[in-house]
């Protein structure tokens, strides 16, 4: 196994750095085991890392550092450890450091598919489900609900195997099969470790419900807020699609508020279509994809603010236009060339129903930095919908959840102090932050937040009882168990 010393880790905006004591990589189960009883020996604290996609410290760490990249295989499902019943054919297993693109590509060929992801596969496994990364669909929960069973190395290297109380596995057969690790089948357990931003352990490999390939027809059209808003109260535009979501120009031009509405449904296999309805709009894709373009977006932000909200009807909007994109499910859920322009971004989990309340406030809070002090969002505001997970760290725990993402271009004058605006605002319309994305909280905050969080701290103080696993990230939100002595 790698080790390296005086190191910097940065994750992929730069954002977020740590010089940890050791930089490990590890290739096997076994090498896992053996560094976090190195840390425990050492005295020295865990986390570990993958492709670096997120902002916030959740996985910064000052002791042993784990990169992730060489636990990225697709593993034996061994089928005959499941119980009688259990459809092999519709579960997967690999390791966590696996990139959704790498495991898209592995289910492909196997004419398989997830039922769901985010905008982005450049995201390791580990890291969708560890914060409870989403996609849209009001049908579907995050990410962490396909889940079916994990392998985690906890404090004491031990190697614990948790599912649901009604889990794939058999357990006389795994106990004959692997002796030397838990296998441990409750619901809360399941609910603690599957959303556990690397407090429980290290996760090793993850066993996946999937479905058989399917394709996607894409839609994205322009209307005003008005017209979304009062699709939403009316509801069916969430009923009667399998992925609705939207975008929003937080500044008012020529009187309206701008929406980009993007519908996926599913659709037969796209045989004998013209070309241009089998890939995204080529002029946007290569626009995003150019290395100039971030100078030209900063350039004109830095010198001409006021024209923001012009750039982004015209460009973040009026340019994503399209009557049809047709392809694969993993390639229509994945936003494309977007993801390669350097941007930061906080995300806000409201409850659905208040979710035109939230749009509304959010677009306030716009408007008066724009006017007070010239500070602009660089960004049109993502919002999806988001069935209630049972996980109890959740973002969604507990209710149907709208997810408002408030984007930055990198470099945006202002722009973290206005994310900081609009988390404060939020929390007056039960808004959670996404554990993963720019966040500001606190230990209070988190505990208001989850009326679970006490049997989560229960689950982690099993795991890691010493410990191994505190960061920045849990003393900053609670987590961590210390004390000041009076005196």
């Amino acid at each position: 196994m790698n080790v390296q010393h005086r190191k910097t880790w940065k994750n992929h905006l730069g954002n977020q750095a740590i010089q940890p004591l050791r930089l490990y990589a590890p290739e096997s189960l076994d090498d896992v085991v053996a560094l976090v009883r190195e840390a425990e020996r050492s005295r020295c604290t865990v986390r570990a890392v993958g492709s670096g996609h997120s902002w916030s410290d959740v996985a910064l760490t000052p002791g042993f550092l784990v990169d992730t990249s060489g636990l990225s295989r697709i593993l034996d499902l061994e089928p005959q450890l499941l119980r009688s019943g259990v459809d092999a054919a519709r579960l997967v297993r690999a390791e966590a450091g696996i990139r959704l693109r790498e495991l898209n590509a592995h289910l492909d060929a196997h004419g398989l598919a997830l039922s769901n992801m985010g905008g982005y596969d450049g995201q390791t496994v580990a890291g969708v489900i560890s914060t409870s990364t989403h996609g849209s669909g009001i049908g579907f929960g995050p990410l962490p609900e396909q889940i079916r069973s994990l392998d985690l190395v906890a404090g004491g290297g031990a190697v614990y195997h948790i599912e649901r109380g009604d889990g794939p596995t058999d357990p006389a057969a795994f106990a004959q099969r692997y002796p030397e690790r838990r296998l441990v089948q409750d619901d809360d357990w399941f609910s603690a470790t599957v959303v556990g931003m690397g407090c429980m352990g290290v996760i090793y490999a993850a066993t996946l419900a999937v479905e058989q390939k399917y394709w996607l027809k894409e839609v994205r059209v322009l209307r005003s807020w008005r017209e979304v808003r009062a699709d939403l109260r009316a509801g069916d535009v969430l009923r009667d699609n399998r992925h609705y979501e939207f975008l929003f120009n937080p500044y008012e031009v020529d009187g309206t508020h701008q929406c980009l509405v993007t519908t996926r449904n599913k659709t037969a296999e796209p045989v004998g279509k013209p070309k241009d309805k089998l890939e995204r709009h080529p002029l946007s894709e290569i626009f995003a994809s150019l290395p100039i373009t971030a100078k030209i977006m900063h350039v004109l932000f830095d010198w001409l603010p006021k024209l923001t909200p012009e750039f982004i009807n015209r460009m973040a909007l009026e340019g994503l236009v399209d009557d049809e994109y047709t392809n694969v499910s993993y390639k229509v859920l994945n936003i494309g060339a977007a993801n390669k322009l350097p941007a930061y971004s906080m995300e806000i989990a409201v409850p659905r129903d208040r979710a035109a309340e939230a749009v509304e406030l959010v677009m306030a809070i716009a408007e008066q930095h724009r006017r007070v002090g010239e500070v602009y969002e660089t960004a049109p505001v993502s919002v999806r919908f988001v069935k209630a997970s049972d996980a109890f760290l959740s973002m969604m725990q507990g209710r149907d959840t709208a997810m408002l993402e408030l984007i930055m271009v990198g470099g945006t004058e202002g722009g973290f102090e206005l994310l900081g605006a609009y988390e404060e605002a939020l929390y007056a319309l039960s808004g959670r932050p996404h554990w993963g994305q720019v966040n500001y909280l606190t230990g209070d905050l988190v505990r208001s937040m989850y009326p679970r969080f006490d049997d989560w701290l229960r689950v982690r103080e099993r795991l890691d009882p010493q410990g191994t696993f505190d960061s920045p990230f849990t003393k900053r939100v609670g987590i961590s168990r210390r004390g000041f002595p009076p005196g």
